[in-house]
């Protein structure tokens, strides 16, 4: 079944719904007070219990071998079994609640035990995350940030042969509506030559996509770019909180360390290669005179499918907006089509040396902005490091992140004979250091 040929539910709450209507049906890890985490599917304002639907005898063949392997409050296993899995869930999902379905009325007489209100659930990671690693493919960001550095050669030359990217800390990433906990650590006063220690100053957010690896590769072979998408389970939002200032003292000679550690943001939800397919998009061509990719980086399929069109938007909620009942106030619209390297070309590179991906592990794209002012997708080039404030509707300003502040990032798919499809939000509220 394809994206047009269902195009209505008979769970009233998708039809129309922003984020989950039919056509997405992301998959992700959810528990309702007095029960162990379960895997489940966002559909409308309900969360579809993926276990009790097998214990109601609702999978059979491919899709419940599917859907025991997302049994145990992880996708892991699921993730594993990769894209015919996952294709075989969907095909089932879409006939169990498309409308007119035969099955409508065995679902619906069981209620919130098959279908609780997503509001009274709450959510978890989706996987058991062994390794993170955070790309920098925002080539627009990239020469932002370059510019503030180095003026005259904001990119390094590596940057257009390499999909540059570091090891982030697994252990604390969290999903959305998890606090961020302000940070301590060294950084160096603007004209002092020793170090101080004390709470982050300069804290900030980063607008990424965070990909989910499906199956891995064994160490020591690699994965081939024309075979790369198929080790991609999935994707979310991801929100890679960064603290400038220590940041700025600790990144030479070696990179970010406890600047980026404290926290990562994701998104709770799972959307799958498959619901985006219909947003697939060329990648963008190179400008005039930017070198091809190397032969492992470059496959003519990926190039011509491998980018995707995702609108991208962060919103700032802060503690003076919430008193005078004033909504959260947009600071950036950006989209994924800003990537100079494809996920494609991210899983190949991180494995060509033999280095072993395993199910479950999670890629952040990197800082995704664009080249226009609103399209940007940090503090850090909004206000130019600090220098240019922003003002926001409550009569506050801001160059960085300040206690109580809420940061909100969405994603929205949209095309022309298409339902849209959104990511579920990925939010994140500072808290004063202690």
């Amino acid at each position: 079944m394809t994206q047009t040929s269902i195009t209505r539910s008979w769970v009233a709450s998708a039809n129309g719904h922003g984020d989950f209507p039919l056509q997405n049906l992301p998959l992700g890890v959810f528990s309702v007070k007095g029960s162990a985490p379960r895997a489940g599917v966002a559909i409308g304002e309900h969360i579809f219990d993926l276990e009790a639907a097998l214990e109601a005898g609702l999978f059979e063949g491919a899709a419940r071998t599917a859907v025991e392997a997302t049994r145990g409050g992880q996708l892991n296993a699921f993730f594993e079994l990769g894209r015919d899995a996952r294709v075989a869930l969907r095909e089932r999902l879409l006939e169990l609640f498309a409308e007119g379905s035969t099955l409508h009325g065995k679902i619906e007489a069981q209620g919130a035990k098959l279908l609780p209100l997503a509001a009274d659930c709450e959510m978890h990671l989706p996987a058991k995350i062994n390794d993170y690693t955070d790309f920098y493919v925002g080539i627009e960001h990239a020469q932002n940030v370059g510019k503030l550095f180095r003026p005259d050669n904001p990119l390094l030359p590596n940057y257009k042969y390499v999909p540059i990217g570091y090891h982030g800390r697994a252990s604390t990433i969290r999903p959305s509506g998890t606090g961020v906990r302000r940070p301590k650590g060294q950084t160096l006063p603007a004209g002092q030559t020793e170090p101080v220690f004390g709470p982050c100053a300069r804290l900030d957010y980063e607008l990424e996509l965070g990909i989910w690896i499906g199956p891995g590769n064994e160490m020591g072979d690699s994965i081939a770019i024309g075979d790369a998408a198929d080790h991609i389970a999935g994707f979310c939002l991801l929100n890679d909180w960064s603290a400038r200032d220590i940041q700025a003292w600790e990144y030479q000679p070696l990179g970010p360390f406890l600047s980026k550690s404290f926290i990562t943001s994701i998104s709770p939800w799972v959307v799958t290669a498959e619901a985006l397919e219909p947003f697939r998009r060329a990648q963008p061509a190179r400008p005039e005179g930017d070198p091809q990719p190397l032969p492992y980086l470059f496959d003519k399929r990926d190039q011509a499918a491998g980018a995707f069109d995702i609108e991208l938007e962060v919103l700032l909620l802060t503690e003076a907006m919430r008193e005078q009942n004033l909504p959260a106030q947009r600071l950036t619209l950006s989209n994924t089509q800003h990537m100079y390297w494809t996920v494609a070309q991210m899983v190949a590179h991180h494995s060509v040396n033999g280095c072993q991906l395993q199910a479950g592990d999670l890629f952040g794209s990197g800082t995704l902005s664009g080249p226009e002012n609103g399209q940007f997708g940090s503090l850090l080039e909004i206000t130019e490091g600090g220098k240019k404030p922003i003002e926001l509707a409550s009569g506050e300003v801001r160059k960085f992140l300040e206690d109580g502040d809420e940061i909100i990032l969405r994603a929205r798919c949209s095309r022309e004979g298409f339902a849209s499809i959104g990511f579920g939000e990925c939010r994140g509220k500072v808290l004063p250091a202690r």
